[in-house]
This record gives C-alpha cells, structure tokens and sequence, in this order.
C-alpha cells in the first residue's frame, strides 16, 4: 500500500495550489484525479473571472492576495480588463457598504455614476422588465486569467518538490484504520494520515464515499459565445446585478451568460433552452447585442460545486481526524485558489491557517445562527 503524506482529491486549480504549496512545506504529496488529465472539471470550463467585488472580508482578501499572485506568474496570463457591476437601486445601498469594506482592505474599486458607467459601450438604465440601474462599481484590478495555465504550473511546480499526480485514478471509498486513511481507488489503495477533499463539483461525493455529509452539489452552467466581432475592443466583464446577466470579451468574439437556479445535479450537455431566458434579459439592457450572430460550437457548460450559501468550505472537518475540506467554491474557485493554497497548507502542517481568518468559511457555519452574508454572488 502506497503512503503520501496527504492525499489531494482533484487535480483541478484548487486541488494543484494546495498540493504546491504542501509540498513546499516539505510533505509527501499525492494527487488523485478521475479524469484523464488535470483541469478537465470546472477549472477548464471556468469563465476565467478574477474579481475583488465582494461583500465579505474573507472573500475579498482571498481574491485580493491571489490576484498578486497571479500577476507575478507569467502562466496566468492575468489581464486587468476590470469588473464592471451595473447596480438597481434596490441594491444600491447595500453594495455601497461593500465597496466601503473594499477599500477600507486596501482594494482598488471605484463607484461611478451611469454616464461615466457607459464609457465603453451604450446600456439602458431604464429596460423593460428589469430594475432601474443606480450607478455602477468598477474593479480596475478585476480581471481574467487563464485557469488551465495556472493549474499545470502549480502541478509543475508541485512534481518539481516530489509530488506524484495519478490521473484516471477514481477515489471509490476511505475509511479511518489505525489513525490513518485507508483510501481504496480504482488503481490500488493508499495509506495517508491526511486527505483533502478538492474534488470540485464532486466534492460531496467524495465525502459520502468517505461516510461524511459534505454540503457541496454540483449545478451546470452555460457559456454562450458569439461569432467573431468584425470590430472587436476591450472593455471590463460586465454584470447587471438586476437580473444576473454577464458578458465579456474573449479574443474577437464576446461570451455571455446568466446562472439557471433550477439547473443542479450532474446534468451534461448544452442546455439551448436557457438561452433565450439569457438573451432576453441581456438584449434588454443591451440591444445592441442583436448585431452578433451566436455561435453554437464555440459555446460550452461546465459545472459551479454549490454550497447552501454560495460559499467555499475550508478547512479541517469537525470530529473527523485529518480530513481537510477546500471545496464548494460556487464559481469563485479560479479566483481564490492561489490564497487558499497557503492557507491549506499552514492548516495542516502548522495546524491552523494563520495568514487570513478563514473561520467565517469552516464547516461549522451551517450549524451556527449567523451564516455568511455574501451578497455578491452571480
């Protein structure tokens, strides 16, 4: 029986971030993935976001420090194209406060009114079936990234330390024996006094194979792209926060999309019937965007691992020896992962994560009476 020091489940860009940085501290570390390669769940289907624009401290400063990690990796290829957040006036107030905590944390946003908000293309504050829009925030730090880029340098970097990733490798069930983690997979078993759960959009899975009730489901998602743009420009990845609607530049085309609630579970393909319901809104507040012809084959799904607050879960498993969750990321996990990293790392190596307060994401909030609060979920 083969014996790591900790076992990583998922070679996805949080399951690499953690498994470098563990093996920066010296561990013993193995990486098991399911699929045939790594970046093949969630981190390759990503939209690429990297934002700030959070309402929770522990949200934004975990953007916040791996977006500085990322703009010294040459692999992420981040690009400052900005977040531009176009707010209704039921949401003004509220998300106002969250730009105060923003920049009280040292994190570049600015509030900008609705003509300044128009400064790289035309909207209608005022759209048939949709709030009214206030005003507007912009990230300049906000951005995109490239995921897959990222996750195979972390994986890099981890081989380079004496990691071992084991692609085509199923975890099939654990159990605790003397201990330590017995983990039985498709490729043989493993010994290991430490396993953390990154399994993505698999993550609650992962821990009924283990006999531990993990909150995590999967929900798809659907990026629609256009065809090329005849007179493509930059401008920041934009979102109406009255109806969810999102697009962004990719190369010479646009990509566009709006979260379905109803769309759970391990539902593959295109969903084309979300469409129109996506097109609707977004042509309301965008009617230019009827110029662009949709194109079917660039468009794709992939899968957000949902939480019941929309939040990642990190950290050690309450009254379960050496089982670490980081997982449940809700669409945030590219963005997050560089910090999560570390903190994983200082979790079990030295014990407790030091460098950021992670308490508000542990476990133990579903059976507290105050949950976190974050209001900018899209």
């Amino acid at each position: 029986m083969t014996r790591y020091d900790v076992l990583v489940v998922g070679a996805g860009i949080i399951g690499a971030a953690c498994a470098f940085r563990l093996a920066e501290r010296g561990l013993k570390v193995g990486v098991l993935e399911q699929a045939p390669a790594p970046a093949m769940g969630s981190t390759g289907k990503s939209a690429a976001g990297v934002r700030v624009q959070f309402t929770e401290a522990t949200n934004i400063l975990l953007s916040w420090h791996s977006i500085q990690e990322y703009r010294a990796m040459p692999e992420a290829a981040y690009r400052p194209i900005g977040y531009l957040f176009l707010v209704p006036d039921s949401q003004w107030a509220s998300h106002l406060k969250g730009v105060e905590l923003q920049q009280s944390l040292g994190v570049p946003v600015e509030v900008r009114d609705l003509e300044a908000a128009q400064e790289w293309f035309d909207f209608l504050p005022m759209a048939e079936g949709l709030e009214p829009i206030l005003g507007a925030t912009f990230g300049p730090a906000d951005g995109i990234v490239d995921p897959h880029g990222i996750c195979l340098e972390y994986l890099r970097r981890a081989r380079a330390l004496g990691a071992e990733v084991l692609t085509e490798t199923e975890f099939l069930m654990a159990e605790q024996v003397g201990g330590e983690w017995r983990v039985r997979t498709s490729r043989g078993s493993f010994q290991t006094p430490f396993v953390l759960n990154a399994a993505g959009a698999w993550a609650g899975e992962l821990g009924r194979r283990a006999g531990l009730s993990i909150p995590v489901e999967p929900a798809r998602r659907m990026v629609f792209c256009t065809a090329p743009i005849p007179y493509p420009s930059w401008h920041p990845l934009t979102i109406d926060l009255s109806s969810g609607f999102w697009f962004r530049p990719e190369h010479d085309r646009l990509i566009l999309g709006r979260s379905n609630p109803l769309d759970v579970g391990f539902r593959e393909g295109m969903d084309w019937s979300w469409l129109e319901p996506t097109l609707e809104v977004g042509l309301a507040r965008f009617p230019w965007l009827e110029l662009f012809q949709l194109d079917q084959k660039a468009s794709w799904w992939g899968y957000y691992e949902v939480t019941p607050d929309h939040n990642p879960i990190l950290g050690r498993m309450p009254g379960v020896e050496g089982w670490f969750n980081a997982c449940g990321f809700s669409g945030h996990g590219v963005q997050q992962a560089a910090m999560v990293g570390r903190l994983l790392a200082e979790e079990i190596v030295d014990g407790a994560a030091r460098s950021l307060d992670i308490n508000p994401l542990r476990y133990e909030r579903f059976s507290q009476t105050r949950k976190l609060a974050e209001k900018n979920i899209v």
